[in-house]
């Protein structure tokens, strides 16, 4: 008997390790000169994390942009680094060549970066930081130092300021209460061109009783920088452990960012550790359940959640922000709003957290008005969205680059993400007064882009697609497709809420050609011939556009357009055909292409992903869209149609027991496929 609770014993020690080793991503061989950081962020604020101790590299802020640095056009902002710490012991500074034990671990479940590390035979040091869900401007490190003999440490929080920051100010001030003192290290600057002002502010949570407190000393170093300290004797074995809490504001939200962060900061401090804690890991239980969880691939399953969870916080529900291709990672791609949005994010955030899918439609809606602009600009009517878009909604392409004026297929796929919405969510309110708005004037665009030149022949000439290796390409497959595509949806909206739609948008969709060879494979232009492809481009018809149902003619694509995808492609191009395939029930080349589009591009030493195999400039988000739809719309067998989000044919590869996708959709179903 005691042998069979022994085995039950050692399973279930088994299956609790194996439980929290999918939830868990740690740092291997931590080395700062090959160094990509993980993020911690709650949709509104980014922190990157840096090779060095109880440091980040980057705290970027969402929605705000300014021109600086490169490229002609506007930048998103790196801010203050105001979650920074440095670490005195027995008066020596810590650095990396001090410290023993050294590891990162992020906990995706919690949304927590775990860093722990010893100085000699001195102390043990745990640092944990949070971008705190529940609270979007603010964030929460907590600090445990164990002393293993006799020290005296000096933690000091740090505020620093980034070159491209201007009229920099650094105060410090204590608030005086009965019960409680409230000391306040603040940062106010402007950005590069004085668009915005933003601020910074934290302050320490002693768990000492009021009076008893360290004392705080101010040290105001530079322009650029100032710093709070304190001294704490430890005796050998005992433990002492801290919080800082820190805001981060701009003008974007705020009109006095200043005074906001420093209240933001109170209202944190006063809430105290365990309370932001609790309900910061509240908020991430409420998003996980809606989650992916395949059973029989440890390994496929953590990657699976590593980019879910990326997704989880480059998002937010509430707000009127999008995401980059980078997400809140860096200054990849300037931080500008591509189609990556809608046609690679947007899926699998629709299908699990339908809320913060309307907030990046809600910002595409707010920038309606810059689209119609754009399109009067250029000749044409209705809206034509920017290639890369930021703050206004304005075209922000760098002028070398011909994607700006050419690559018109975005204005399909922001029409085609706003339809999806309502078949997904069935509301017609926001129909009303968002979806069909939009689709009017997304349909009107097309309408009068299109060269009528006879029956069939309603041409779309001069455009770059989504293979941008192509430049000024007529009949370009996907454009075309696309432009199909949402001058029907535009039509079927009005239906829907008994509006007479335009005749002509319908007329139009019937006469715009999908050029083929004469083989019978759709060809990607009017002038291609078989040349190396960057992406996915005729693939996209029939998938996620569905215009390419005949499964004969998908494989035909498939198998002509796979060996002339370049092996140094973004990752999303090869999630298409890992999809394709696993809709074809060739389940075993699906995972092969599917583990293909993102092994590669894993970056040391998190494993988070570039844009590219070999690439160095993660963390790409898109890709992660691209493939979480091959786990959702490919093995998982979903379809998002009129009928809202179905199952059809699920089909998994055979090393997985089975694949359970979690809290979809509005009713938050949960689908199984064995």
């Amino acid at each position: 008997m005691k042998y069979t609770v022994l085995i039950l014993l050692l399973v279930y020690t088994a299956s609790v390790h194996a439980q929290k080793n999918v939830w868990s991503v740690e740092a291997q061989d931590i080395n700062p000169q090959n160094y990509f950081g993980v993020t911690v962020a709650n949709g509104m604020v980014g922190l990157v994390s840096s090779p060095e101790p109880m440091k980040v590299r980057d705290v970027v802020l969402n929605g705000v942009y300014d021109y600086y640095q490169r490229g002609r056009v506007s930048n998103i902002l790196k801010t203050f680094n105001h979650v920074n710490m440095n670490l005195d012991v027995n008066g020596r500074r810590v650095g990396l060549k001090d410290i023993q034990n050294y590891r990162q671990v992020l906990d995706m479940q919690k949304a927590i970066l775990k860093t722990q590390f010893d100085v000699g035979q001195e102390v043990s040091v745990s640092h944990s930081l949070m971008a705190l869900r529940h609270l979007p401007y603010s964030a929460l490190t907590i600090v445990e130092v164990k002393a293993l003999k006799d020290v005296t440490l000096s933690p000091l929080s740090v505020i620093e300021a980034p070159s491209h920051l201007i009229d920099v100010r650094n105060l410090y001030s204590e608030i005086d209460r009965p019960h409680v003192t409230i000391p306040l290290l603040t940062s106010v600057g402007k950005s590069p061109t004085g668009k915005h002002t933003v601020a910074v502010s934290n302050s320490f949570i002693f768990p000492e009783p009021h009076g008893q407190e360290p004392k705080l000393i101010h040290e105001d170093w530079d322009y650029n920088m100032h710093l709070a300290k304190f001294y704490k004797k430890l005796k050998a074995g005992e433990t002492y452990t801290f919080s800082v809490v820190s805001s981060a504001t701009s003008t974007a939200d705020f009109q006095d960012p200043m005074n906001e962060a420093e209240r933001l900061t109170v209202f944190a401090k006063l809430e105290g550790t365990q309370r932001l804690l609790q309900r910061h890991e509240a908020e991430w239980e409420k998003l996980w359940k809606s989650d992916i969880v395949i059973e029989g691939d440890e390994a496929v399953q953590r990657d699976v959640r590593f980019a879910l969870y990326h997704l989880y916080s480059f998002a937010r529900e509430g707000t009127a922000y999008s995401l980059s291709p980078m997400g809140l990672s860096g200054l990849g791609y300037n931080g500008h709003i591509f189609w990556d949005t809608e046609l690679w994010m947007y899926p699998p955030l629709l299908a699990l957290q339908p809320a913060m899918a309307k907030s990046l439609l809600e910002y595409r809606f707010q920038r309606l008005e810059a689209a119609k602009r754009n399109a009067f600009s250029h000749g044409y009517r209705g809206a034509m969205f920017p290639w890369e878009s930021s703050a206004e909604g304005t075209e922000d392409t760098p002028v070398w680059a011909l994607t700006g004026p050419f690559q018109h297929h975005i204005t399909g796929c922001v029409g085609w993400a706003f339809w999806k919405y309502y078949q997904v969510t069935k509301d017609r309110v926001w129909l009303r007064e968002r979806g069909y708005p939009m689709l009017k004037e997304v349909a009107d665009f097309w309408a009068s882009r299109v060269e009528r030149k006879g029956p069939g022949k309603y041409e779309i000439n001069n455009v770059i697609g989504a293979n941008e290796w192509q430049e000024n390409i007529d009949n370009n497959a996907f454009t075309n497709a696309m432009a199909i595509t949402v001058l029907r949806y535009a039509t079927q909206a009005a239906k829907e809420l008994g509006i007479m739609p335009d005749p002509d948008w319908e007329h139009v969709s019937k006469n715009i050609p999908i050029l083929k060879f004469p083989d019978g494979v759709t060809r990607e232009n009017a002038t291609y011939a078989g040349e190396i492809i960057k992406q996915a481009d005729v693939n996209l018809l029939a998938y996620p556009m569905d215009m390419i149902t005949d499964k004969a003619q998908v494989e035909k694509d498939l198998i002509y357009y796979e060996p002339r995808y370049a092996p140094d492609g973004p990752a999303m191009g090869f999630c298409v055909l890992a999809t394709l395939y696993a809709k074809l029930n060739k389940t075993e080349k699906a995972l092969e292409v599917f583990v293909k589009s993102y092994e590669p591009n894993k970056v040391p030493p998190f494993g988070v992903l570039s844009e590219t195999a070999g690439g160095t400039n993660p963390y790409f988000a898109t890709g992660a869209g691209g493939m979480l739809q091959t786990v959702l719309f490919g093995f998982g067998g979903l379809q998002i149609s009129d009928a809202g989000i179905t199952q059809i044919k699920p089909a998994i590869p055979q090393k997985w027991k089975s694949l359970h996708i979690k809290g979809v959709g509005p009713t938050k179903t949960t689908y199984t496929a064995k």
